[in-house]
């Protein structure tokens, strides 16, 4: 079932997809967080990591942390997806960063 519609705008989930980044992770979340919209859901989506990504992932309180066996990136994303309660889904990969406006530009988008 998906949550009501938050007032004042819809909500973005980013997958982040991390197997064996964990060392980026934290830069990737952070990214995320600083984003200059409000209504954004984390999720990251563990592929089978031996590193220290469950570590990083869970010291964030806010961010959603799943866990799969290794299976691949296509198979990461779409554990995301079935993960996610927002509007719009935005993929981010662990060694990436989002700029401040890109969830918001990416709303702007979709509205025209």
């Amino acid at each position: 079932m998906r949550p009501k519609r938050i007032v004042g705008g819809e909500r973005v989930s980013v997958v982040i997809i991390c197997f064996n980044q964990g060392h980026y992770l934290d830069d990737a979340i952070e990214s995320v967080l600083a984003q200059t919209i409000s209504q954004v859901e984390i999720i990251v989506v563990d592929d089978g990591s031996t590193d220290r990504t469950a570590e990083v992932a869970r010291s964030f309180p806010n961010v959603s942390y799943v866990y799969q066996k290794n299976q691949g990136i296509s198979s990461a994303r779409n554990t995301g997806v079935r993960a996610t309660t927002g509007d719009y889904i935005a993929f981010l990969d662990a060694d990436d960063r989002l700029l401040p406006k890109a969830t918001q530009a990416g709303l702007r988008c979709m509205r025209e």
